[in-house]
């Protein structure tokens, strides 16, 4: 099956470039979101790699009422519209609920689906039917090959502007794996795939902010496999000073370190798709 590019502002996903889907995992202060959003902007620019910048006006899934779940619909739109505007970056939140999704549409490029949330038909179909790109995000509760079904509810509803993410599949209690299986399967589906790496190292039921909550020392390895896998774009939650971070503090990635992290992913990038740079 020729697998279909999808146009995010000027960044055609699924073609010979790599792309980064990055950003604080959920919208933080002002300050900070700015202050991160600029410097993302910078490394984009030094290394030549188109950057979506991600990050979520509300975690609805947090295991507990007393964690940040983040500012809200309007306050966090109202920023993402700030850092598209400033600094030129396509940007990228997720849903919860249908009616979120043409408030969401008026500012954010990518619509995202939490793969938890991938099979909920009334919630795909309300974010297909904004035209908006939907970024799907792979259930860690079905075979990768089964997100053709989600992507069938997208194409139904009269969207083809659909890009996979693989976020590992549950193994045993607690854990994910990243089988690289996936990326074939969910390549053959038709569409640009993204890798998230920052969330297959989380480790659930342990707070984020406990440095047991996430692997940090796997990133390096996952991500170099999966970009040797072919995957289209990489999306890594980064944060300037993760520890602190509202939400998962163990598993973002330091923003001061981005640069040189993403460095020999294009340079496998390259090789893979036979564009060595010399």
């Amino acid at each position: 099956m020729k697998r279909k590019h999808v146009k995010i502002s000027d960044i055609k996903c699924g073609s010979e470039q790599l792309f980064l889907i990055s950003g604080p995992c959920v919208i933080e202060s002002e300050e900070l979101m700015m202050r991160t959003a600029e410097r993302l902007k910078d490394i984009s620019q030094d290394l030549k790699i188109p950057l979506i910048f991600k990050s979520s006006f509300s975690k609805d899934n947090r295991s507990s009422l007393d964690y940040y779940q983040g500012p809200g619909l309007d306050e966090g739109l109202r920023i993402l519209e700030k850092i598209k505007k400033e600094f030129s970056l396509p940007v990228l939140t997720d849903i919860h609920y249908p009616d979120q999704a043409a408030p969401a549409a008026h500012v954010v490029d990518v619509i995202q689906i939490p793969a938890y949330l991938c099979m909920q038909s009334e919630l795909v179909v309300a974010a297909a039917k904004t035209g908006c790109v939907i970024n799907l995000k792979h259930g860690q509760f079905i075979a990768p090959d089964n997100m053709s079904k989600p992507v069938k509810k997208v194409e139904d509803s009269g969207n083809e502007r659909i890009v996979l993410t693989e976020r590992g599949y549950t193994f045993g209690y607690n854990d994910l794996v990243v089988d690289p299986r996936s990326f074939l399967l969910l390549n053959q589906i038709g569409y640009p795939v993204v890798f998230d790496i920052t969330h297959t190292i989380r480790k659930y039921g342990i707070p984020s902010k406990d440095p047991r909550g996430g692997t940090r020392e796997f990133l390096s390895v996952l991500s170099r496999a999966g970009v040797a896998a072919g995957v289209d774009g990489i999306f890594i939650e980064t944060h300037p000073n993760p520890p602190e971070a509202l939400c998962d503090a163990a598993s973002q990635y330091y923003l001061d370190q981005l640069s040189e992290f993403v460095k020999p992913l294009l340079e496998i990038h390259n090789l893979v798709r036979g564009q060595l740079v010399h």
